[in-house]
């Protein structure tokens, strides 16, 4: 049993992130910023403040021993033409501030979650794709998860592992996903939020893919 930092709890794959780190055993503690609208597992320690303040993370982390973070930017609806609501690099200034506040609390461990096409697999995108994006309002998104790739790297003395999720879904538990480093295999088209969650959880318990960027995806389902 571990104790537990998880920045974007309330978010959709957060959630999950929340009920199995409870369930597995884990003391959690939570940063949002409405505790009043999050509904925690038992147990769970919800502390209110957000990411894009670093006093709120210290008191967040206080006394944890590892980081799971499923934030992500906001956009006015699911619709990929939706304007973001975000502030600008959101994600990257969060990851930096939270890998500040890791390095004053001597806190090493930290896993994130990413998505496919950042940081260096954008090369590997089909061109329909990268025009899609470039196109759409989802273009700030990925150009936030490769700042947080890039602040991420940078950092030293920081065993991190940054999860590359395919296209995201709401479908239910379908067994255990699969995980390769980018260019190895051809990934799947989808992964369900619950069976990411329980990637970022076991890859935290067992110290796999340290200083790593994985493609994560559904095998079936």
């Amino acid at each position: 049993m571990s104790s537990l930092l998880i920045l974007g709890g309330s978010g959709r794959t957060g959630a999950h992130v929340l009920e199995h780190a409870a369930q597995r055993g884990h003391r959690v503690r939570a940063l949002v910023r409405n505790p009043d609208k999050v509904q925690a597992p038992v147990g769970v320690e919800l502390i209110q403040g957000t990411p894009a303040n670093i006093d709120d993370i210290r008191r967040a982390a206080e006394g944890t021993e590892a980081v799971i973070s499923v934030l992500n930017n906001a956009r006015a609806s699911d619709n990929p033409w939706a304007k973001p609501v975000s502030p600008p690099m959101f994600m990257t200034d969060a990851a930096r501030r939270t890998l500040t506040v890791m390095g004053e609390q001597g806190i090493r461990r930290i896993v994130l979650t990413s998505t496919q096409g950042a940081g260096d697999d954008w090369a590997r995108l089909n061109p329909v794709v990268k025009a899609f994006i470039k196109l759409s309002n989802i273009k700030a998104g990925f150009e936030d998860h490769t700042g947080v790739d890039q602040v991420v790297r940078a950092s030293s003395g920081i065993d991190w592992t940054l999860a590359r999720a395919v296209a995201l879904t709401d479908k239910p538990m379908s067994g255990p996903p699969r995980a390769a480093v980018a260019g190895t295999e051809k990934p799947g088209s989808r992964i369900n939020r619950a069976d990411l969650a329980r990637f970022l959880l076991e890859t935290l318990e067992k110290d796999t893919w340290i200083r790593k960027a994985p493609l994560v995806w559904n095998t079936r389902g």
